[in-house]
């Protein structure tokens, strides 16, 4: 294949149902990006930041949570998916119906990914900046080999938390996901 493809929305909505067993994504410039599934401890790690963040949302009812399988299609263009999405209700069900079915047109509030070992941390900070760039409200960028947090908000500062594993910080959903509180532990000590 070319360095980049010029797909319509569409077409890349039908090329990733032909091919349902690979997670693409496509950037704003037309570079499809493969991923390789995770392992087992990334697949522990995700399970555990969806039932974190879903039963928050449960109590809470403010949005909607999001996989890692959804891809969202950016105001740049890029169609991008995370480990853990969220959108608030209101922005949710601003959409039309037909825009929910398909790849919503729009930039989550709030993401959370999570380095795997096969992902370049150069290439997930580049992918945060860019959520950033389209209306991101917080994100997370987690780094159990290092170990390091990356927190990005809308004004352009990525705080960088720095730990070792036997102390863990709590991360808050600050403004955005009121009351959540996440325990690191629970994610890195898998």
């Amino acid at each position: 294949m070319p360095p980049t493809v010029a797909l319509t929305n569409e077409q890349f909505y039908h090329l990733c149902m032909a091919n349902e067993e690979w997670r693409i994504e496509l950037t704003a410039e037309g570079e499809l990006i493969i991923m390789s599934p995770t392992g087992g401890e990334s697949g522990i790690r995700n399970s555990e930041l969806n039932i974190r963040v879903g039963l928050w949302n449960r109590q809470t009812r403010l949005g909607f949570v999001f996989d890692s399988s959804t891809i969202f299609i950016l105001p740049s263009g890029a169609k991008r998916g995370s480990d853990v999405s969220w959108v608030s209700r209101e922005r949710w069900e601003a959409l039309f119906v037909e825009n929910r079915r398909n790849f919503p047109p729009l930039c989550p509030d709030f993401i959370i990914e999570l380095r795997s070992e096969s992902d370049s941390l150069s290439q997930l900070q580049s992918k945060m900046c860019e959520y950033i760039a389209n209306g991101l409200q917080l994100g997370w960028l987690l780094d159990p080999k290092t170990p390091l947090v990356e927190i990005y908000r809308p004004n352009g500062e990525v705080e960088t938390l720095s730990f070792s594993l036997d102390n863990l910080p709590n991360l808050s959903g600050e403004s955005v996901l009121p009351g959540f509180i996440l325990n690191l532990a629970a994610i890195f000590n898998i």
